[in-house]
């Protein structure tokens, strides 16, 4: 689950006016590295711009400009997965390069609003800005500081591999797909087999899992579980990866597992499994 995430703030409306950039390093879902820096743009600043990230042309004066940090923007980018909220700040490091002439980073990016809103379908249509999504997951942060903004979309990104299940490298492949689709392109709703030792259970995968969804679905369906995709008052079982299961404070857990909670305390009888408990029973049974 290894990646960069990283924000740029800008002085004026011309997107490659970069005034302040902001790096986080993420492995095993934690920052190992932060790095920012102040940008001078060699150009002028924007009242509104500054309204926005409280930068002023007398703190950039002095400052390295663009070209003079892109060796180290380089080092620490390129042959990377780096995430950005929105397409803004790729675009805005594009126009950079492009203005000074240089070539453009190559490395391999992933826009945790795309991931933001196939991950939660609350938050799709028109709220899934950082601040309101980071609301959401419960992760304080303060805006418009270009490292506070980096680390916060690499957060998003964590939250929503904890939710989905999906793997860094599988986040690349379904921002491709349409939000439409998404949900109808993981196929988990199967039916149990009748003859199997679970039949009549309904089940739900959340969290990461050490097995893929679909070979975890075909797994419970051969139980005889019935699958669904959602937490319902109809499910009975609960299979959460076992990292997840180690989490206590609230939004650490997904939403399926905070539902499930919640219709436990009304009375359903849910039962929450680890998936080493489940892959047991797996075994177990044949």
């Amino acid at each position: 689950m290894d990646f960069v995430a990283i924000d740029v703030e800008t002085a004026n409306a011309n997107m490659a006016s970069v005034c302040q950039i902001g790096i986080a390093s993420f492995q095993d879902g934690e920052v190992v590295t932060e790095w920012v820096s102040l940008v001078d743009p060699e150009d002028h600043f924007d009242y509104p711009n500054i309204c926005i990230h409280g930068i002023r042309p007398e703190e950039v004066a002095g400052k390295p400009t663009f070209p003079a940090l892109l060796a180290d923007l380089r080092k620490q980018l390129d042959g990377q997965i780096v995430v950005c909220h929105t397409h803004f700040d790729r675009v805005s490091l594009r126009q950079a390069c492009d203005k000074y002439g240089l070539s453009r980073l190559d490395c391999r990016w992933l826009d945790s609003a795309r991931v933001t809103r196939r991950t939660w379908s609350e938050l799709a249509s028109s709220a899934y800005g950082l601040p309101n999504v980071c609301e959401h997951i419960g992760y304080e942060y303060s805006a418009h500081d270009a490292l506070e903004d980096a680390k916060a979309a690499g957060m998003v990104l964590q939250a929503a591999i904890r939710e989905s299940g999906y793997s860094v490298e599988d986040w690349l492949r379904r921002v491709e797909v349409p939000i439409g689709e998404e949900v109808g392109s993981r196929h988990l709703n199967r039916e149990g087999n009748p003859d199997g030792l679970l039949y009549g259970e309904v089940v739900v995968f959340t969290g990461a899992l050490q097995i893929p969804r679909r070979e975890a679905a075909d797994m419970a369906a051969q139980l005889g579980c019935a699958v669904s995709d959602g937490v319902t008052s109809q499910t009975t079982l609960l299979v959460v990866g076992d990292q997840d299961v180690a989490k206590l404070a609230g939004h650490d857990k997904s939403s399926k597992h905070r539902k499930a909670e919640a219709l436990i305390e009304k009375g359903h009888p849910i039962r929450i499994l680890r998936e080493t408990d489940f892959l047991e029973i797996v075994e177990s049974s044949s």
